[in-house]
């Protein structure tokens, strides 16, 4: 699936037949606890392209919090960048900091994320650099420029993340009613006295994105396309919850009614209980859905495709009573998914995107699919359990052109811990069947990359544990487990090139066959 010129044919947003990478900022190596934008994110992409891939697929780029799990998949707005991200180096670099201003505590872990950590010293390292910044910022173009280009969604998260640190990290159904209402006199009054600390908020934001700009046409002249993600729901504790209430099925109090989740599955017995706010989706649809086509809008501004986490989800999604604990006794309920893409499709040209489709996949969510001509997952690792492999859609005799298969996602144990400990016999006995020999721990991994990349599927996109046969402590998520994950990084020479080199020409070899 190695690229070439004659392959550079769209469809959808996606090439043919090219094969890319996942892993997320936060799992680079760096001096300063967390993976981040600095020199590391590039050296990444120039490996992409050493190793002749095409494809970068990184995770949701939003803030995230030590208090809920610091999952990218729970943040407190759809739009912010998260500041832990923000390369300290390439601070020193643009004359904001000095060396001895972003000094990391020794001794930490290098192969793990200490969220706590990280978080206090990146707020040192801002508030540093922003005070050096504050005699300049507000006469600066560029910022004044940037500030007014996101205005639509900048304003209200600075007021929102601000006004959550005044009342100590609440909940904002829990502050004081002029604020949770948004009172215009209560937030006009709020925007004179904090004045400083929301520029202090904005100034993060600037200078997360003026980093990510950076990265991005980096990754443009390395030839690599990056792939975003986006949750399909948004987190309750957010701006966009505070600020469009509308748009979400709440209470007189402003809390959920109904909260989002899937059924028991093959991740959880009791199902996942997400608690993210279900849309109203009549609200929204008399709004033209302007609220998704903003959202989508600034995603396609960062990444060159966007993956849309729990698609499914468009079509009929699964609703919880917001008191009940599990995912039980919820229900599926109907969205109107044409009528949102339909409205998509009127704004956008393109829609580069992927449906994530995993899991209880109906008709009508197919339909959706076809209708807008959006390729579809296929997850390698489902595809071997069962005595009956033709009824299985991931199993590889199975897949279509139209696919963006993988070997696992981030949700997933790495090839090598699944073959030895989630398989089970009849797995492995699938899974040698279809690679033609017997197959051993240590190949796991690599035999699965070779199915992968003779399926007819266009795309195969592999997390980098299992382009290295990582066992399952490189784990990046367990879903319902509520600690210990997203913590997980590569080791500083894992980024050598001469790891990869068995990978690329397996990538090689089987991107001669279309």
């Amino acid at each position: 699936m190695r690229r070439s010129p004659s392959q550079d044919t769209e469809v959808s947003g996606m090439y043919t037949r090219a094969s890319g990478m996942l892993l997320h900022i936060t799992s680079l190596p760096s001096r300063y606890g967390i993976g981040d934008m600095g020199p590391a994110a590039c050296g990444f992409a120039s490996l992409l392209r050493d190793t002749g891939q095409l494809y970068w697929q990184v995770l949701p780029l939003g803030p995230t919090s030590t208090a809920i799990g610091n999952s990218p998949y729970s943040s407190c707005s759809a739009f912010a960048g998260n500041p832990l991200l923000i390369s300290p180096e390439k601070l020193v670099e643009d004359g904001l900091l000095s060396w001895a201003d972003i000094e990391y505590p020794p001794g930490t872990d290098p192969s793990r994320v200490n969220f706590h950590v990280v978080e206090q010293h990146r707020q040192r390292v801002l508030r540093a650099a922003f005070e050096r910044s504050r005699h300049w910022l507000e006469k600066d173009y560029t910022f004044t420029a940037f500030s007014r280009k996101h205005h639509h969604w900048l304003h209200n998260y600075v007021r929102f993340v601000t006004i959550k640190k005044w009342h100590d990290g609440a909940v904002w159904s829990e502050w004081p009613e002029p604020l949770r209402f948004r009172h215009e006199e209560a937030l006009a009054r709020w925007d004179a006295e904090h004045h400083e600390e929301m520029l202090f908020e904005t100034f993060v934001q600037y200078v997360f994105f003026r980093q990510w700009n950076d990265l991005k046409e980096y990754c443009s002249g390395a030839g690599v396309r990056l792939i975003g993600d986006v949750p399909i729901y948004v987190t309750y504790d957010s701006a966009d919850v505070w600020e469009h209430p509308e748009f979400f099925k709440l209470d007189d109090q402003r809390k959920p009614l109904m909260v989002a989740g899937v059924p028991p599955d093959y991740f959880s017995k009791t199902g996942q209980r997400w608690g993210n706010p279900v849309y109203n989706w009549d609200a929204l649809a008399r709004d033209g859905f302007a609220w998704w086509v903003r959202r989508l809008a600034h995603n396609f501004d960062q990444t060159d495709l966007v993956r849309i986490d729990h698609f499914r989800g468009f079509a009929g999604y699964w609703e919880i009573p917001a008191e009940e604990e599990t995912a039980i006794n919820g229900e599926w309920v109907d969205a109107p998914g044409m009528q949102l893409f339909s409205a998509l499709s009127r704004h956008f040209t393109v829609l580069p995107l992927i449906a994530e489709d995993l899991g209880i996949i109906t008709p009508d969510v197919r339909e959706l699919k076809s209708a807008f001509n959006l390729p579809g997952m296929k997850v390698l690792q489902f595809g071997f359990g069962g005595d009956k492999l033709i009824n299985n859609p991931d199993a590889p005799m199975n897949h279509e052109r139209h696919n963006v298969l993988y070997t696992g996602t981030h949700d997933n144990s790495p090839m090598r811990h699944w073959f030895v400990h989630e398989a089970g016999d009849q797995g492995r006995s699938n899974f040698a069947a279809f690679a033609g020999h017997d197959v051993v721990e240590a190949g796991a991994a690599e035999t699965a990359i070779r199915i992968a990349m003779s399926s007819v599927a266009n795309t195969a996109i592999f997390p980098v544990q299992d382009v290295l046969g990582l066992d399952g402590t490189a784990r990046m998520n367990t879903p319902s487990v509520p600690a210990g994950n997203w913590e997980w990084r590569l080791r500083p020479e894992e980024m050598e090139l001469p790891f990869y080199r068995n990978f690329a020409q397996m990538t090689e070899f089987f991107g001669r066959w279309t």
